[in-house]
């Protein structure tokens, strides 16, 4: 059976490692096909396919794209995209665009709370300040020993009510859709687990998304606990969506699950790569 990583971040968006880096990890832990799927942007795709190739593994281009959704936000991956694409690649630079703004608030409110000079410790850790996202600000909360770890700097001071949560207008779902579609890719839900949406709201967004164009959904992902591998395998097999598996891998010492961990796909699904390898 082959073990597919469907869904991974290096440090041109917010992961730790090298494009390289991520690609031999992931072979070393029994990855036969992989994507690496940076945040908005696909700057890092061409190392990445390089690397896999020496590899040996099978490689897919991907992207994760940050969308609003109804005030919240949500991440679209595309898969077997075309990086190259102009509407994709104006898109997602459109999108990045306002990160630094953002970071820029983000960084005043923490100030205002006796954490100075956030921003300049935020932006040690990225590659493309383009890219500077939360979990770099958090990284650097960590090593300045205001918290003891990624998940406790979000907990007290990066979500919706705490002093360094600015809001950010990303993408809209017909957006991100449309440019992963452009890019001649398949657009996929990502960690649907995370979403803080009722009942209504998630069977709404899956409505709209599948009238879109959206085609597929992470099943085994590493966010994901063992009962909602088969709560979203229901999910797929109900709008007839392909299913899709990532580890989310971010750094070897912050993610939940590494690459290649995860277990199969439930069985009676059909994976977004049937007719890939």
């Amino acid at each position: 059976m082959l073990n597919i990583d469907l869904h991974s971040h290096s440090n041109f968006s917010d992961g730790v490692l090298t494009p390289k880096l991520v690609a031999t990890r992931a072979q070393k832990n029994g990855v036969n096909a992989w994507a690496l799927t940076d945040h908005d942007t696909v700057h890092g795709l061409s190392s990445a396919r390089a690397a896999a190739l020496d590899l040996g593994m099978d490689y897919v281009s991907g992207v994760e794209i940050s969308i609003t959704w109804a005030t919240q936000t949500i991440h679209i991956v595309g898969l077997q995209i075309d990086e190259t694409e102009t509407t994709l690649v104006q898109g997602l630079a459109d999108t990045r665009a306002g990160r630094l703004l953002r970071a820029r608030e983000m960084a005043t409110q923490l100030a205002a709370v006796g954490i100075p000079d956030t921003l300049n410790g935020a932006l040690q850790y990225v590659s493309n300040p383009e890219s500077i996202s939360r979990t770099h600000f958090a990284r650097h909360l960590v090593a300045s020993g205001i918290c003891t770890d990624i998940s406790s700097v979000f907990r007290n001071y990066l979500v919706k009510g705490k002093p360094g949560y600015v809001l950010h207008r990303w993408a809209t779902l017909q957006n991100a859709i449309t440019w992963i579609r452009n890019a001649g890719g398949i657009a996929v839900v990502a960690h649907p687990g995370r979403y803080k949406l009722d009942a209504i709201a998630f069977n709404t967004f899956l409505s709209e998304f599948k009238e879109l164009g959206g085609s597929g959904i992470e099943v085994v992902t590493g966010s994901h606990t063992v009962d909602q591998y088969q709560q979203y395998a229901k999910v797929a097999q109900h709008y007839g969506f392909l299913a899709s598996r990532g580890s989310d891998f971010h750094s070897p010492s912050e993610s939940r699950v590494d690459l290649g961990a995860l277990p199969p796909l439930p069985e009676n699904l059909t994976p977004v790569w049937h007719d890939w390898f």
